[in-house]
């Protein structure tokens, strides 16, 4: 009999599936579809097992799918624009094509012995001319449907690598790379009208019954509906063609508290002011600097400027509140002015607090009645409260009815409007870098902005650019960036800003219904595979990529390149759990940590050597990370096990949704056990024994094990599925069935099998005699009659204690159970003779003796 031998089995199973062309997605047969889809890679170098869980889970359903005789669509790609391809080419004097292709040719190779299911004939990568060009298309027909404009906005400019950065490269107020303080900056930026979506965006959280409660939660205040009042405050000096200045609130009801009005930095007024005020463009000057999130807003210090003006109450004229600029208040939120309620908002009061503004309380606790000192007062809305001479007439209510009276109040008296606003603002995608893609328009002195002819796409980036000087290189390359105006001919040049790399994975999921199709999608390809049955993916991307991609999808639509039915792309989500690792390190002369690699690390009684005695300090179970070397490189897994075991151990040791930490005795017992399976499938193969009595129970078993398991693999409990498998592994191998019953049940094990460990249970099929290959075979179906029980386990209690149990038919009746329940040793011994007090029998669950 031969040995489990992996490094043999799984190349021979890999070459037949690519010769019989398995895996590629086609439309025949009249089948249904399937299409399974996991967020794609930044081709950032070598995958490691955290890609190994998520690509297999994908692999898992779509394996599954095909065997249920689905027409699957199961591809990859490469998410391969960026910021760290041009990071790299600074720091290596490369460039970020050759660093990009070079390391997606690295993890290509390092997919492929891992056996995944998919269509490899669809890959590409955002960077590739012929998927950007049509992303280029796509935005000229967004430009032309409204859905892009083109305003002056602030953002977070680094004015040492000379771009803007995104949010979240905003650390601690400088920037994520130079470690440069961050300016704010008024840039003419290029944008897309989410905004104008955001009310569907939100009611269309409710209909996605297969997407997590977290993920719609996180979207749901992402985009962040309120109602509140917009109404006009009155300057009692008129200044610059200013008389009266806006201003909505979601908290109108604390009206009576207002201490001051506020403006942001970048208000129109404020711009006016700052030319007559060296002291105000001073301050303004200093309110710029820093991020432009409100998060970063929030941490920071509190500045702001006498302006001067004064505005009058709504409520009551006679009352002047000064106005002053603020750091805090953000320009595109509401209308960059504010009123400020210190006894009831945090931020206003250390503000007032800090420059000696007054706080007055418009309402109190009803269970501790005490003015705000240095805490402001912010109850829930649902929570009652005594106010303080509301003009409405209130006097205990929550702060939602103070609201709702309140906007009434107002619009009754025409004082104000009750207006609906959303927290999500329209998408900033212009970004100052080379290393993407480029926005296909031009700027003519004549025509002004004009979109490139659809004919001449793609806008191919330059290759002979450098990095040697900070700032985008095509802002310095005259030969790409001057052109010709599509529209009147005239010298023009060309658009210099590229796209957000969050645009490139917008869409992919659409391009890979037709990824060579000649426009952005092929409609009947779209209509056939969209929209993706299973989206898998890291709990990271739950706010930001899915609703652009569910931004995008609705552009598409309306643009002509998806169906009505595509609106929302994504039918399911699932969200997986990390694969963490300890983490290894010693300290250097200095003093500071050295992080080791698992394989340079030798464990001996609960301690870590390396190489040359030296002994680690271990660190509990982190995130995998290549910062901290704690990363477990599969191809070192492959060659010591194979990749099944690696495949099985990441689905097997917990819920898919939790984090699992990866071991390397959890990874030697795994490979054990499939080492077993192989030696049990070739003892059956070689066996020959006739029926035998235990034929029937081996059956039973056998289509149970077919009913859990696929009940296991519907549900994405694929950990649970795995214990149904050892435990019918186990069944297998006790039984003393007949030869033709077991090699049934172990053909059955390797198709149950075969989803998670697809080279083995190959290698299985064919020893066993399966036809073709157990990657086409059907799904094997339970036979209902067999999962029937025949039989019931009775626990028997004697005195409230349990001594034991019996296995009864099902239908015996009940005084057929009390004389083996009288008859059983244990019963007999308490009785010692005598008979029982009472003998209840609960049909089908227990039997009670009272002694």
């Amino acid at each position: 009999m031969s040995r489990y031998d992996p490094a043999s089995i799984e190349p021979k199973w890999q070459k037949a599936w690519d010769e019989a062309l398995t895996f590629k997605a086609t439309r025949e047969g009249g089948k249904p579809k399937y299409y399974v889809l996991e967020m794609f890679p930044y081709p950032s170098g070598r995958i490691h097992i955290g890609h190994v869980r998520n690509y297999t889970m994908g692999d898992v359903i779509a394996r599954y799918k095909k065997n249920n005789g689905f027409n699957v669509l199961h591809p990859m790609g490469f998410d391969a624009f960026g910021m760290p391809a041009e990071n790299a080419a600074m720091a290596s004097g490369g460039h970020p094509k050759d660093w990009t292709y070079g390391n997606i040719e690295t993890m290509v190779g390092q997919m492929k012995p891992l056996g995944f299911g998919l269509d490899w004939s669809r890959m590409f990568a955002t960077c590739d001319p012929e998927y950007y060009g049509q992303q280029q298309a796509l935005f000229i027909d967004m430009l032309a449907e409204g859905l892009v404009y083109r305003k002056n906005a602030v953002v977070n400019w680094d004015p040492v690598d000379m771009t803007v950065l995104a949010n979240e490269q905003v650390i601690d107020g400088c920037g994520w790379r130079s470690g440069a303080p961050v300016e704010r900056k008024e840039l003419t930026q290029w944008f897309f009208k989410i905004s104008d979506m955001a009310g569907e965006l939100l009611d269309a959280l409710e209909g996605l019954d297969d997407w997590p409660a977290k993920v719609k939660t996180m979207q749901a205040n992402w985009i962040g509906r309120s109602r509140g009042l917009q109404f006009a405050w009155s300057l009692t000096a008129p200044t610059h063609g200013v008389d009266t200045l806006d201003v909505y609130t979601t908290r109108p009801d604390t009206l009576l508290g207002a201490s001051f009005l506020g403006l942001s930095p970048d208000h129109p007024l404020v711009k006016a002011l700052e030319k007559d005020d060296a002291g105000l463009a001073a301050a303004v000057a200093e309110m710029r600097k820093g991020g432009t999130t409100e998060e970063a807003l929030e941490k920071a210090e509190k500045l702001g400027y006498d302006t001067g003006l004064k505005v009058r109450h709504p409520l009551d004229l006679s009352w002047e509140i000064p106005v002053w600029v603020a750091n805090f208040i953000l320009m595109d939120y509401g209308t960059g002015a504010i009123f400020g309620s210190p006894a009831h908002d945090q931020r206003d009061l250390d503000f007032c607090r800090k420059y000696g503004l007054p706080v007055k309380d418009t309402f109190l606790s009803l269970s501790d009645p005490k003015p705000v000192t240095d805490t402001a007062f912010i109850p829930l809305k649902s929570e009652k409260v005594k106010w303080l001479n509301h003009f409405a007439g209130l006097d205990e209510a929550t702060g939602q009815e103070a609201v709702d009276v309140t906007i009434d109040w107002m619009e009754a008296r025409g004082l104000g409007t009750g207006v609906e606003k959303f927290r999500l603002r329209d998408w900033g995608l212009s970004r100052q870098r080379y290393w993407g893609c480029p926005i296909p328009v031009v700027h003519c002195e004549t025509c002004g902005v004009v979109p490139e002819k659809k004919e001449n796409l793609p806008i191919a980036l330059p290759d002979d650019v450098s990095f040697d000087i900070p700032g985008n290189p095509l802002d310095r390359h005259p030969t790409w960036r001057d052109c010709a105006c599509p529209s009147c001919g005239k010298p023009a040049k060309r658009e210099t800003d590229t796209m957000d790399t969050f645009v490139d994975s917008s869409w992919y999921y659409a391009r890979f219904t037709a990824p060579r199709a000649e426009t952005p999608t092929d409609m009947e390809d779209a209509k056939y595979w969209m929209n993706v049955d299973q989206y898998i993916g890291g709990i990271e991307h739950a706010i930001l990529h899915l609703l652009y991609s569910r931004f995008f999808a609705r552009a598409m639509i309306r643009t002509g390149h998806l169906p009505e039915t595509a609106a929302e792309p994504f039918n399911a989500l699932f969200t997986q759990g990390m694969v963490t690792h300890a983490i290894y390190q010693t300290k250097n002369a200095e003093g500071r940590p050295v992080y080791h690699y698992p394989e340079d690390v030798e464990l001996r009684e609960g301690k870590g050597f390396l190489k040359d005695g030296a002994e680690v300090e271990i660190i509990p179970s982190a995130k995998m990370s290549k910062s901290k070397n704690n990363v477990v490189d599969p191809m070192n897994i492959i060659a010591t096990y194979g990749a099944d075991t690696a495949r099985w151990f990441v689905l097997s040791d917990s819920p898919p949704e939790r984090d699992v930490e990866w071991t390397a005795a959890g990874a030697e017992a795994a490979a054990k056990h499939l080492a077993r399976v192989y030696r049990i499938a070739a003892e059956v193969a070689e066996s020959d024994v006739p029926e035998t009595p235990e034929d029937a129970a081996l059956l039973k078993e056998t289509h149970k094990a077919m009913q859990d398991v696929t009940s296991g693999v519907e549900s994405f409990g694929f950990n649970a599925a795995i214990a149904k498998l050892y435990a019918f592994t186990n069944a297998l191998s006790k039984s003393r069935a007949g030869t033709e019953t077991k090699r049934f049940a172990a053909k059955t094990l390797a198709q149950l099998m075969s989803p998670m460990t697809p080279h083995l249970a190959e290698e299985m099929w064919q020893i066993l005699g399966g036809e073709g290959l157990i990657a086409d075979a059907p799904w094997p179906k339970p036979d209902e009659a067999m999962l029937v029980e025949d039989t019931v386990t009775l626990p028997i209690q004697v005195n409230g204690k349990r001594r034991g149990e019996i296995d009864v038919p099902k239908d015996m009746p009940k005084e057929e159970v009390e004389k083996l329940v009288l008859a059983h040793d244990a019963v007999v011994k308490a009785l010692d003779g005598g008979q029982p007090k009472k003998l209840i029998v609960v049909p089908g669950r227990i039997v009670n003796v009272v002694v």
